[in-house]
């Protein structure tokens, strides 16, 4: 914990809204502000963008580019190319994605002067209620009172003990976002988005990868005929996926790591990787901020809000990965919104967590909004199911990208989109209007009836609403 110096009274100055972290949350919430006449400061101990922009989603998305576009390169004879010798540089990959990541880091810089959000650098640390000191290298260099604080502090990679990472063999999401070349193979420890998205990207450089995921499928939170899919498609790309599967006895010794593995039902088998990979989730950017001197709540590594963004202290609200739940950039934007005009006294609709499409950036890519079939199940409806497969779709033969599927789930009482789910390229930008489908209560026989363009990949969505009607 920061020392409480405490300084001159003097030098405290005075803010509408203080917000930490500059995130899609933090930065969002600030515009936000500004736009609507509030004096905001933004404090920022990194790179304007948070993880998101510099070591998250963005730089991410970037890397997989340059792997989609070396696996297209790999089969461009089927398409009728000739290309010679092909290899990927890593270096050259990584150095791409730092640039696009800056690129974004410095317009964000520009659209927070231009909005007249002064930023500071530092960290912030909760004095009192309303106070902030902003510490830089240790040292206390101002404090701030503000009427109104938004913490969106953001989360970070959760470790486990013997799997501590050392940033050389046993390394995090970021430390894989920069490596300097292609590792001959790898252990991927966790089966979510991070790890798909991981495993997807250094298969296709050419390492030898083995997912280990603890729960009975990959992407476990996602539609169990889609987790299938995804499964299939990676084992044929020569991943080697172990569900139901833990990882023991973790050792480093020289340049190679090891550990045990245990799969349900079978004995103890041994596995050796130039990397471990640890990508189990998060846990929310809590300690350091000196929540108790606030008297702001936290339970089980994040911070507690109401549907109104609002902590357990009335002027102080949290949003994002801070705050738990899905752990999206679009959703921390989505409670920029809420927790902003709650402080502006308007009454903001809650958020909706079934109303949030979630994507995940391998190929095929997966994209899904609402309830699972099982969970609609769950949830006490009876469902009707459509399904309608890209091996059908013209636009997905002459692309020659013919797997998965689209799965929509609506309620046979009424007919009403209870859940979407796509897995195949293309689904993360397929989903957008399934999300709005959803939003707007759409049925399946409006969905069947609304003209799509031919050929596109988006007509399986209206041949996936007319197989729920058939059914």
């Amino acid at each position: 914990m920061h020392s409480m110096q405490q300084l001159p009274k003097a030098s405290v100055r005075h803010v509408d809204l203080a917000v930490i972290g500059s995130g899609p949350g933090g930065y969002d919430a600030a515009l936000r502000a500004a736009k609507g006449g509030m004096k905001v400061c933004l404090i920022e101990k990194g790179a304007l963008g948070g993880v998101c922009v510099n070591w998250g989603c963005i730089p991410t998305k970037a890397l997989l580019q340059s792997a989609e576009l070396f696996n297209f390169v790999k089969k461009a004879v089927s398409y009728g190319l000739k290309v010679e010798g092909t290899a990927i540089d890593l270096a050259e990959a990584v150095k791409r994605s730092r640039g696009v990541a800056q690129k974004l880091s410095k317009g964000i810089g520009f659209m927070l002067r231009r909005a007249q959000v002064e930023v500071i650098q530092g960290e912030a640390c909760f004095s009192g209620a309303h106070r902030l000191d902003i510490f830089r290298e240790g040292v206390c260099a101002e404090t701030l009172h503000a009427n109104h604080i938004i913490v969106a502090s953001g989360a970070r990679s959760r470790q486990l003990p013997g799997l501590e990472p050392d940033g050389k063999h046993i390394i995090t999401s970021r430390e894989a976002l920069a490596l300097k070349s292609v590792p001959v193979s790898m252990i991927v420890l966790g089966g979510g988005a991070i790890g798909v998205e991981m495993a997807w990207f250094y298969a296709m450089a050419g390492s030898a990868v083995t997912i280990v995921e603890m729960m009975p499928r990959l992407l476990p939170l996602e539609d169990e005929e889609i987790s299938e899919v995804l499964k299939r498609s990676f084992q044929k790309a020569g991943i080697t996926v172990f569900t139901g599967a833990k990882l023991d006895g973790v050792m480093v010794s020289g340049e190679q790591v090891s550990g045990l593995l245990a799969v349900e039902g079978e004995g103890p088998q041994s596995v050796v990787a130039d990397y471990l990979l640890v990508a189990v989730g998060v846990t929310g950017n809590c300690d350091g901020l000196g929540l108790e001197h606030a008297g702001v709540k936290s339970a089980r590594g994040f911070v507690v809000t109401d549907s109104a963004c609002r902590t357990s202290v009335n002027h102080i609200f949290a949003i994002g990965d801070v705050c738990g739940g899905m752990l999206l950039a679009h959703k921390a934007s989505a409670e920029a919104a809420i927790a902003v005009d709650s402080i502006a006294g308007k009454e903001p609709r809650p958020i909706d967590e079934s109303m949030i499409p979630r994507c995940v950036y391998a190929d095929p890519s997966v994209a899904s909004i609402g309830w699972s079939e099982r969970e609609a199940e769950l949830q006490g409806y009876t469902v009707k199911v459509g399904r309608s497969m890209f091996a059908a779709s013209g636009k997905a033969n002459a692309c020659g990208n013919l797997e998965g599927l689209v799965k929509l789930v609506f309620n046979a009482a009424d007919d009403r989109l209870l859940g979407a789910h796509i897995v195949g390229h293309g689904a993360v930008e397929l989903i957008g209007e399934l999300t709005l489908a959803r939003r707007l209560e759409v049925t399946a026989e409006l969905l069947a009836g609304t003209v799509h363009a031919h050929p596109t990949l988006s007509e399986t969505i209206r041949e996936a609403a007319e197989n729920a009607l058939q059914e």
